[in-house]
């Protein structure tokens, strides 16, 4: 914005926040004495008015600035201020104006729906939602259609919008707005045959006519716009494809190349991108798709125990269809190096396709991104791959993964016989509202114990590792503890870690890392892992000097 005297800001009304007090006590090597931890953690409940506002009174419950999450911004000339409103049920979603000179509110856009209206189905990627034209005109992400399409308003009129993109895609990001061409250029998956997830550049007319791909390939496109918008920053990939970054213009001509990665070292050190695969859902016809990592010294005569790498969502995917693997990726390649075979799968309820697709996780959280897809996906993979051995499957997770850990375990006992679970948010009934009423529906204490991991801790049968960070104030460790004192009261066995000064991504710390692969080679390789061995913590800069060599 230009320069003014008048500064954006947001407050949180903690007298709506409820207060969860836990203490730990441990002991300390270094001093004699008891060290007792005492934290206090805020969580949101239900606002008097059943309305967020994330300017003048957020009580959504989240821990991420609305401002960071760009739900709240400025007029470029500082002439008004914009921000997106939901109601606690997630199925209302507005775009009001405030005067910053008066603080009049107005309401340009409201749209309600049967479950969540998300501006994006990936909850921490910024909102598609554009205002241009001086504010008279606003680019709106909608999935009232079933897929995920832009749609143009004129908010100084009461004219109905006109739907700009159409067709069995979604668009995924609104890169630029050319106001004279009359023009929107954006991302959009689905156009890909062999890949529903990959990214293209796409350009189309505000009116809704002449839809152009503007990408000349069928590779994944991760895109940046610089604030000039005067050309656009383009990675291309793919699983088995290294990227290359360019610059191009807005009718996709190159203008420079800037990089094209080399893998030729890693390949001459015998390792191998991961597989791309496509397998049938649980309900007999939906696609669903994944990444097999095979063994690093794999001989197909031999049979290796199977890890299910799991991260839910449902506000994010696990797999990424370009060369970075998607979240957690480094953390799969390091088991398949101690001789597992690795999947990550987006089973039916995570992001990226169309709504139905998504909305199968709203109000079953306890499904864990499609845990019943997970078996038959795995289950497919070893009709043609007989060296998966089904009879040793593990599976690991991180946050959201630690949870769907513990639902595997105790959900299909008889498939999943190990499991690490790590910083499990296994209560969601103490988790964060917004993220509960987002994914389960407005808060209903029958429903949501459906998606209560303690209520089945009875039904563990296999090897069951917990860890979680002390001080962690995202998923708080009375989660973890509600669980063992489930698993003590059933006479189960398992196995216990409390990381004392850490947070919540104990997934990095090297003495978690350890445990984990200890853990996994104890129960599904079935040997004693090394005596000796201890991770070293690397810092990022040996971490840039060893890549960069």
């Amino acid at each position: 914005m230009t320069d003014s005297p008048l500064v954006l800001s947001y407050r949180t009304a903690e007298q709506l926040l409820r207060h969860n007090r836990s203490q730990l006590v441990f002991g300390d090597t270094v001093r004699p004495a008891w060290l007792t931890g005492d934290h206090r953690f805020r969580y949101s409940k239900q606002s008097p008015d059943g309305v967020r506002n994330f300017l003048v009174d957020p009580r959504a419950g989240t821990h991420v600035s609305p401002i960071l999450t760009a739900r709240v911004w400025w007029e470029r000339d500082g002439s008004a201020v914009y921000y997106l409103e939901s109601a606690p049920d997630l199925r209302t979603l507005r775009l009001n104006r405030i005067d910053p000179g008066t603080g009049e509110v107005r309401t340009l856009i409201e749209e309600h729906g049967a479950t969540r209206v998300e501006p994006t189905q990936w909850m921490m990627r910024r909102p598609m939602v554009r205002v241009f034209d001086n504010g008279q005109s606003t680019l709106w992400y909608s999935q009232r259609d079933g897929w995920g399409h832009l749609y143009h308003y004129r908010t100084d009129t009461d004219a109905a919008p006109v739907q700009v993109t159409s067709g069995r895609y979604v668009v995924e990001q609104i890169l630029r707005v050319d106001e004279d061409e009359r023009v929107v250029h954006f991302l959009a998956a689905g156009s890909v045959a062999a890949d529903p997830y990959r990214r293209q550049v796409c350009r189309i007319a505000l009116d809704g006519t002449g839809f152009t791909r503007i990408s000349d390939d069928d590779l994944d496109h991760e895109v940046n716009v610089p604030g000039h918008e005067e050309y656009f920053v383009d990675s291309a990939s793919a699983t088995d494809t290294p990227p290359v970054i360019t610059v191009r213009d807005w009718d996709g001509k190159l203008l420079v190349e800037l990089e094209r990665a080399d893998v030729s070292r890693l390949r001459e050190l015998g390792w191998r991108p991961p597989e791309r695969f496509r397998a049938t859902a649980a309900d007999g016809s939906t696609d669903i798709y994944g990444l097999l990592y095979l063994p690093h010294d794999f001989d197909p005569r031999r049979r290796y125990p199977v890890i299910d790498h799991l991260y839910p969502g449902p506000h994010t995917t696990r797999v990424s269809p370009g060369f970075a693997q998607g979240m957690s990726g480094p953390e799969a390649e390091a088991l398949a190096a101690l001789g597992f075979a690795v999947v990550a799968i987006d089973g039916r309820g995570t992001p990226g396709r169309d709504k139905a697709f998504h909305d199968a996780s709203y109000g079953h959280l306890g499904d864990a991104g499609g845990l019943d897809d997970h078996l038959a996906a795995i289950r497919e993979l070893a009709r043609t791959r007989p060296w998966l051995d089904l009879d040793r499957v593990g599976a690991t997770g991180h946050s959201g993964g630690g949870y769907a850990t513990v639902r595997a375990l105790c959900a299909h006992p008889d498939f999943y016989t190990v499991g690490v679970a790590e910083s499990g948010d296994h209560d969601p009934r103490i988790y964060h509202q917004f993220f509960g009423e987002s994914y389960d529906g407005p808060y209903d204490d029958e429903m949501y114990r459906q998606s209560v991991n303690l209520d089945i801790a009875d039904r563990l049968r296999g090897k069951l590792l917990l860890m979680h960070g002390e001080l962690d104030n995202n998923v708080t460790p009375q989660h973890t503890l509600r669980l063992v004192d489930r698993l003590i009261a059933a006479d189960k066995d398992f196995d216990l870690i409390i990381v004392p000064g850490t947070d919540h991504f104990i997934n990095a710390h090297p003495y978690v890392i350890r445990r984990r692969w200890d853990f996994l080679i104890r129960h599904l390789h079935g040997v004693e892992p090394p005596t000796d061995h201890r991770l070293t913590p690397i810092s990022p800069g040996q971490l840039d000097a060893g890549l960069l060599g």
